[in-house]
């Protein structure tokens, strides 16, 4: 990627003194960290007059890249943005309800069942699947009685993913998970520590493809040490994701989910329905960036942060100069 090439007016990085009093009040009250404010930079500052916009969401790099690419195309339409991020949607969710944020970038499936089981209990009914349009729409049922407005997904998608390395799937003609499980040799999976109980990991795995999962290798989602331990061979698969970007670093590829265990986390930002969710400039800007995202870009994105060790604001910067979605 290129580097920027004019400066832009820094981004104004802190919220007015009454909000922040607000929003730590509020996540003081219900057991939570403040909010950290994540200083960012680029667009144009103070905008032409159309006020100003909270963009929040977690602390992860595919998150802090979606939320500069949210603050680069509002910017763009006239818009002056805050980026705060924190560590979960427990403390962001909140928060976007009650209009402290305006706008987070979300997946879809797994806002849809935060919501669900906030609204149903831990219990209750799943509501996500693997349909983007069905899971969208129990979505936008759940949300609405939130205050929150859902905008229109896009073809970017951040799912579970398993990963061998490429000699073991060329060894065994693997492409896909079916093709694992109908080789019926046991598999050593290294995941989260939570893997056995959680549907989309080693229960779905079984009941869903077959795969016998013989043990657990704790070692977390898509961690260095994960991709590691299917490297030297301690394991033969392990748990990522769609958008992971270093597989290749570590000689590994994603087997296919050709029958659909995962769900439809397709990107699609989520807006305070009162605030930004009511301004039709604030979701024809947003629409415009979600149409051009694929779960290949999302990739690329990663990799030039977390690979090539570039700012988030900068590739976020490149990626909507190149598609035409800001002024160079």
């Amino acid at each position: 990627m290129t580097a920027r090439p004019t400066p832009r007016a820094a981004r104004r990085t802190r919220l007015a003194l009454a909000g922040i009093t607000a929003l730590t009040l509020a996540l003081t009250a219900c057991g939570g960290d403040s909010l950290e404010e994540e200083n960012g930079s680029g667009g144009s500052g103070d905008g032409d007059g159309k006020g100003s916009l909270t963009v929040g969401g977690a602390n992860f790099t595919e998150a802090t890249i979606m939320a500069e690419l949210y603050a680069g195309v509002l910017e763009e339409a006239g818009y002056s943005v805050d980026i705060t991020t924190v560590e979960g949607r427990e403390l962001y969710e909140p928060e976007l309800a009650n209009g402290g944020i305006d706008i987070v970038p979300e997946y879809a499936a797994t806002m849809a069942e935060y919501l669900n089981t906030s609204a149903n209990g831990p219990d209750a009914e799943p509501v996500a699947s693997s349909d983007v349009d069905d899971t969208v729409a129990a979505l936008r049922e759940l949300a609405e009685p939130r205050g929150l407005t859902v905008l229109d997904p896009g073809d970017a998608v951040n799912q579970n993913a398993f990963a061998v390395t490429e000699e073991f799937a060329a060894e065994h003609g693997l492409t896909t998970l079916t093709d694992l499980g109908e080789l019926g040799e046991p598999v050593r999976l290294a995941a989260g520590e939570d893997c056995p109980g959680r549907p989309f990991c080693q229960p779905g795995l079984e009941n869903t493809y077959g795969i016998d999962v013989a043990e657990i290798v704790p070692l977390g989602v898509g961690t260095v040490q994960a991709k590691q331990a299917v490297q030297r061979g301690d394991a033969e698969l392990a748990l990522v994701s769609t958008t992971d970007a270093v597989l290749d670093d570590f000689g590994l590829v994603t087997l296919e989910d050709d029958q659909n265990l995962q769900q439809a986390d397709n990107l699609l930002p989520v807006l305070n329905t009162e605030g930004a969710g009511s301004d039709a400039d604030v979701a024809e800007a947003l629409n415009a960036l979600t149409a051009t995202l694929t779960t290949e870009h999302l990739k690329e994105l990663n990799r030039a942060v977390d690979s090539e060790r570039l700012k988030a604001e900068d590739v976020a910067r490149d990626y909507l100069i190149e598609h035409g979605l800001v002024s160079g």
